[in-house]
């Protein structure tokens, strides 16, 4: 996949379009968790007080509908591979910048 784990990510379709956030976790699946991105609240209950607690957690959302976002240049942008001195490496494909 061309979306790593620590990568900045805008939302590109669905309930949080245009939203922007830190990828924490790429599921083998093709689908990614997004930092605030498709929340949802869990309610765990404490056993021995009874006490009702609720916990917001990110549901993942597929990696089609997300695209490299760079801070610097202010662009969405799909990513590529090429070859460099042989080593392979990653680029931004809307200004060739190597990542």
């Amino acid at each position: 996949m061309k979306i790593k784990k620590g990568d900045n990510v805008i939302v590109i379709t669905g309930k949080d379009v245009d939203k922007i956030g830190k990828v924490l976790s790429v599921l083998s699946n093709g689908y990614v968790v997004v930092e605030g991105v498709r929340k949802y609240s869990v309610k765990k209950r404490d056993p021995r007080t009874g006490a009702v607690n609720a916990i917001l957690k990110e549901k993942p959302i597929h990696i089609s509908n997300v695209m490299y976002w760079c801070d610097e240049d202010a662009i969405k942008s799909r990513v590529g591979y090429k070859f460099v001195d042989g080593k392979k490496i990653r680029y931004l494909k809307a200004n060739q910048r190597e990542l």
